[in-house]
């Protein structure tokens, strides 16, 4: 396998600037997940990393070796594309066998009924049907050798094109929104299966998907992208919890962060909403507060955050209320037990609490600051 660098990639069309000096390091064996909104230049750089576009400006090595010049073809790189790409007149065995008969057959020994019968094809024709087989093992896809792409599911299709790519034995595997065409029971299902392959292969693997819950589960390290740049890379714990702006900490969980501005009253207390609140912080740049839902509370006693309950959402283990505070009109989402639906209703007024070690604080340019924040006052969760 292979270790990546990328470094300082330009790629521009007509006037627009798609990718703005991306640099990335991805280590031999590593899971990378380039995620972000759709238009943010990830498949692009996957597509110029597989030598599918010309960059206009910056490096790729595989190894310290530069590929810049190479064609797709000599990167040595298996990608696995959304749309599957797989050949509908091929059986499951002819559609994974494709690469290595480009690879170890010659013209002539590729011609149909007299190319088997030619000087050395039996040999490489006996070695392809060993590796292929042995794919389709690792795969779960011996049973359906012999079926065409159109009978098959779309689970099935992807694991075909997993196939193929896997029979090359290439230096990293690129794949590109590979789960996207498939139904959410299925897209968890694979997810499982890809990140259980590229565990037993201790492949390269650099995956492209907007689907930020597909980087949380599947990668050792998500880059984050956004109009070209790349924000922040690191382990989706470090991303979730530390995210470096807020632009990061909205994209990265779900429901999304809570975003609360904060002030001041006239007797100098800190604000959010409006509403004052016992906090103490060391930095006073702090502009905004960002509070996932688990950093909020609701509460039975008399708190100094209140709001009213304008939507619920009960996913059995766990609910999210969504909540407008007094003074605003955004609703924040604060998650709670189950067990509050029996109380607590649609139109009921709650008070909260937020949580000072899971606050995160943000300044005025949306950078993430390393603010401490303490409560005077601790209690009880509802």
């Amino acid at each position: 396998m292979a270790k990546l660098n990328i470094s300082n990639i330009e790629k521009s069309y007509s006037n627009t600037r798609i990718l703005k000096g991306i640099n990335l390091e991805i280590e031999d064996g590593e899971f990378i997940a380039l995620v972000g909104p759709s238009g943010c230049g990830k498949s692009t750089l996957l597509r110029i990393i597989a030598g599918l576009e010309i960059h206009y400006g910056g490096t790729i090595s595989i190894d310290d070796k530069m590929i810049d010049g190479l064609r797709a073809s000599q990167r040595n790189l298996a990608m696995v594309f959304q749309s599957y790409a797989l050949y509908p007149h091929l059986t499951v065995f002819e559609n994974i066998a494709v690469p290595l008969q480009m690879r170890r057959l010659n013209n002539w020994q590729r011609l149909p009924f007299i190319g088997p019968h030619l000087p050395g094809a039996r040999k490489h024709l006996d070695d392809i049907e060993e590796i292929v087989r042995d794919a389709a093992k690792t795969l779960d896809l011996v049973h359906l050798l012999e079926r065409k792409p159109g009978q098959l599911s779309g689970g099935q299709r992807q694991r075909v094109a997993v196939g193929r790519a896997l029979v090359r034995e290439p230096q990293a595997f690129l794949l590109d929104e590979p789960l996207s065409n498939l139904d959410a029971k299925l897209r968890v299902h694979m997810r499982t299966e890809i990140t259980e392959l590229h565990r037993r292969l201790k492949a390269t693997f650099v995956y492209v998907t907007h689907d930020q819950a597909e980087a949380m589960t599947m990668a050792d390290r998500i880059a984050v992208m956004m109009d070209g740049v790349l924000l922040q890379v690191d382990t989706p714990s470090e991303v979730y919890h530390r995210p470096v702006d807020m632009r990061v900490a909205e994209f990265i969980g779900s429901p999304k962060i809570n975003l609360l501005a904060i002030g001041h009253d006239s007797a100098g207390n800190l604000t959010v909403a409006g509403q004052p609140v016992p906090f103490l912080y060391s930095d006073t740049s702090v502009a905004t507060l960002g509070a996932r839902p688990e950093a909020l509370s609701i509460v039975t006693w008399e708190s100094h955050l209140k709001g009213r309950v304008a939507h619920l959402e009960n996913f059995g283990a766990e609910a999210f209320f969504h909540i407008v505070l007094e003074g605003i009109k955004n609703r924040i989402v604060v998650r709670g037990q189950p067990s509050l639906l029996e109380t607590i209703g649609i139109g009921d007024n709650v008070n909260l609490e937020l949580d000072p070690e899971q606050v995160m604080a943000f300044g005025n340019d949306g950078k993430r600051i390393d603010a401490q924040f303490t409560i005077n006052e601790k209690r009880e969760v509802a």
